[in-house]
């Protein structure tokens, strides 16, 4: 398959008055088209900073990162990011907030109108887009931030642990929701979460990092026996538990 992702012997530094910190050390992966992986690990061992490097916010102090065969050498319209919070302004309708990426790209047209008008259409959000951040729920802000990532039409999705500020039945229910667009819009995506369910349920493949600085711990294939394979009925796969307990162990040692 095509490799649209590729981190190659990353590294990355970061300094302070206090002297250098590594986040990341020699941190090798890729990530195939259409491919969903999942990246977990110990709290503040370099999740996030492994997306911002990826993104190309932040440049990996040795190593190379390509994006679809080129290397990256910063922000990518290629790549969409999808934060822990939506960062909606409150100012603006749903409309005008997924359309702002757009703008700032100066690629606001008619065609790029009407493919936010269908997202907006297809994705339960029809009724809202005249509406305010405040007026919509937990779950519909972040899909309209979904559709806003969307709207630029990025290759490669980015979610920085999307669901976390959200109660646990709403989170669960729009895991599956955006699990579902990503994938009818046939995107690639790498999601970062603290939720071993939550990684096993959506993911082609975990990734389980160690503590700071973050190597590759294992890798684990994700194949689970399911009549309707989504997010929700795939916890209900006999399989489900055995990947669960043996990432679970992986992190304990490592917290």
């Amino acid at each position: 398959m095509d490799k649209v992702v590729e981190l190659i012997d990353v590294s990355m530094n970061y300094h302070t008055p206090e002297g250098e910190t590594q986040a990341v050390k020699n941190l090798s992966l890729s990530v195939d088209k259409g491919e969903f992986i999942s990246i977990v690990g110990p709290s503040g061992c370099g999740k996030s900073t492994v997306l911002s490097l990826i993104s190309g916010i932040l440049k990996p102090s040795s190593g190379a990162i390509q994006i679809n065969g080129m290397p990256v050498d910063g922000p990518s319209q290629n790549v969409g990011y999808m934060l822990q919070r939506d960062h909606l302004f409150d100012w603006r309708t749903v409309r005008s907030n997924a359309v702002i990426g757009l703008e700032i790209q100066k690629k606001l047209n008619n065609t790029s109108i009407k493919y936010v008008e269908r997202l907006l259409d297809e994705y339960g959000l029809s009724e809202f887009k005249d509406h305010y951040p405040k007026q919509l729920s937990g779950g519909m802000r972040q899909r309209a931030a979904l559709i806003r990532t969307l709207a630029a039409n990025p290759d490669i999705l980015l979610l920085d642990e999307p669901f976390s500020a959200l109660d646990y039945q709403t989170r669960l229910a729009l895991s599956e929701e955006i699990w579902l667009i990503i994938k009818k819009e046939e995107k690639t995506a790498i999601l970062v979460t603290h939720d071993i369910a939550e990684a096993v349920s959506m993911s082609d493949r975990v990734l389980v990092l160690t503590k700071r600085p973050a190597e590759i711990r294992s890798e684990h294939p994700i194949v689970l026996t399911c009549a309707l394979h989504t997010p929700i009925s795939c916890r209900e796969a006999p399989e489900f538990r055995h990947y669960f307990n043996t990432i679970w162990k992986e992190l304990d040692i490592h917290v």
